[in-house]
């Protein structure tokens, strides 16, 4: 059975209410991307904005209730294409078929998993294995227990065990040096920001993660190029980062973010070039993330 067996039809999505932008209490709407063609999409607990013209997303917005997660498995469960988009506008089992690119979830599986009821859970856990929620990484940049997942597990962990609410958005940071892979962009770099409420404000945290190959990993012809053979991707690095940076890479309007950042160097250094702050993490210890999901 192929992975595009169980096909998808508009019927099995209608309904969806998507990301609530009130999930905080306060308005946190999901990030505009402006001057650039999008089509939002909603799914249980969480929205996608689609570039049509990348065929991946430029931001997921998750909304996480800790009280209310749910340990459901994957079994059974098999990607498949949004019938709400043409297919030619999202990347597809053909782009990871016959080669070491994982489907990589931009919105983490577990962390979408929760409801009022398991039928609700259910349904999120199965909408997260949409294509239009994924993005072409390394294998083992998405398989491995590395400091990625382990920040995502991080932030579902703190959610579940103080049942707080979080809101996550993440999604890739397109380069002038991403290799074309089979007709799609393939982002050597994806960021997540954390909103939650901290001692009763809005507070954020950004986050990067980079899979650019080393020199002597690229072949010889220029990255843009390779078409016909997987791009070689380098062992990923995990660096926290200022969100004023997540926005001037991507476009994103991250304003209000930018605004609350408990990274401290963001505020000290505000003119500081872009990327010269950022700080690799080497360890679960190293991911010191300056917030306090209490109030």
């Amino acid at each position: 059975m192929t992975h595009e067996a169980q096909v998808a039809t508009a019927r099995d999505l209608a309904g969806r209410a998507g990301y609530d932008a009130g999930f905080l209490g306060v308005p946190v709407p999901i990030p505009a991307l402006p001057g650039v063609e999008t089509v939002l999409l909603p799914y249980t607990h969480f929205s996608v904005l689609m570039r049509p013209g990348k065929r991946l997303a430029a931001v997921t917005a998750l909304a996480m209730d800790g009280k209310k997660l749910m340990d459901l498995d994957r079994a059974g469960i098999q990607w498949r294409l949004d019938p709400r988009l043409p297919e030619e506008q999202q990347t597809g089992e053909r782009v990871y078929a016959r080669n070491d690119l994982d489907r990589g979830h931009l919105v983490r599986r577990g962390s979408a998993v929760w409801g009022n009821t398991r039928a609700e859970a259910e349904q999120a856990n199965e909408d997260t294995f949409y294509y239009t929620n994924a993005a072409p990484q390394a294998a083992k940049f998405n398989q491995g227990m590395e400091l990625w997942l382990v920040l995502e597990s991080y932030l579902q962990k703190n959610a579940a065990d103080n049942s707080r609410r979080i809101v996550v958005f993440t999604g890739p940071v397109f380069g002038d040096t991403d290799p074309v892979y089979r007709g799609a962009d393939i982002p050597l770099r994806f960021f997540k920001v954390a909103a939650f409420r901290h001692k009763g404000e809005l507070a954020a945290t950004g986050y990067a993660v980079d899979q650019t190959p080393s020199l002597d990993d690229l072949p010889e012809i220029p990255l843009p190029r390779a078409i016909d053979e997987a791009p070689p991707l380098g062992p990923f690095r995990t660096l926290k980062v200022p969100i004023r940076d997540i926005a001037a890479l991507t476009g994103l309007d991250l304003d209000q973010f930018v605004a609350v950042d408990r990274m401290p160097t963001a505020a000290a250094l505000p003119s500081a070039r872009i990327t010269s702050t950022w700080r690799g993490l080497h360890s679960p210890e190293d991911l010191d993330l300056d917030f306090d999901l209490g109030d």
